[in-house]
């Protein structure tokens, strides 16, 4: 009660997150799997609801991805709200978007993923870029996450940065090809054309990996599906 006492007597401001002091333990207690909190260094950091394009961009890379990495049996991605533990001791963040490779499956259980996943992906806000630039991604690094995609989606400030974990355990920038391309490495084939995240109107998620893995290709698996 004390707790909630505490949110009412210091309410949020719009698109800003709050913060509470609380022990891990006390984190999983008084947070539900509908709320996007998350908790670093005995604070929980409680999440405003998105904007609306930052929810846009989310949700077209969260289906995208998912539906590549289904057709290939790639592993299992996750969107927030998801708890990722990154290591026992450590932060326990909610990133956007979140992809478990098949190997690495059994790091996920019924309530979160114990370990670092294969690939992130964070839509940055305004109250989320040092959050996502600096603290996630000196965690993140240190953890093992091999993929660190960061979309800022901010109006003016559209950016988007990819960083692969090389053989020193250090993230490396990874450009875009002249193409405007992004070409993933943890999933092999997998291909963004990083302009049309910034198109008024987003590319549809079925048509564009239709594009990316070849019409002929996903014809023959419904027709399979279909048959089977």
């Amino acid at each position: 009660m004390a707790t909630e006492r505490a949110v009412m007597a210091s309410p949020p401001q719009p698109e800003e997150a709050y913060r509470l002091r609380m022990s891990y333990e006390e984190f999983l207690a008084y947070v539900d799997e509908d709320v996007h909190a998350e908790w670093v260094e005995g604070e929980v950091i409680v999440f405003m609801p998105p904007k609306t394009r930052h929810q846009l961009i989310t949700g077209f890379l969260y289906q995208l991805l998912k539906l590549f990495a289904d057709f290939f049996q790639r592993g299992r991605v996750l969107s927030a709200p998801f708890e990722m533990k990154l290591t026992p001791n450590g932060p326990s963040r909610e990133p956007d978007i979140l992809l478990v490779a098949e190997e690495h499956r059994h790091r996920l259980t019924e309530e979160r993923l114990e370990g670092a996943a294969d690939l992130v992906v964070e839509v940055v806000s305004d109250d989320s870029v040092t959050r996502d630039r600096v603290q996630k991604f000196i965690e993140y690094q240190s953890a093992g996450v091999r993929e660190y995609w960061l979309i800022d989606s901010r109006p003016g400030q559209e950016q988007a940065d990819f960083y692969v974990l090389d053989e020193q355990g250090k993230f490396r920038a990874v450009p875009v090809g002249e193409d405007g391309i992004y070409r993933s490495t943890v999933l092999p084939g997998f291909w963004l054309r990083v302009a049309g995240l910034w198109a008024e109107e987003l590319p549809d998620p079925l048509l564009t990996f239709a594009e990316i893995v070849g019409p002929s290709k996903v014809m023959d698996a419904l027709r399979t599906m279909l048959e089977g």
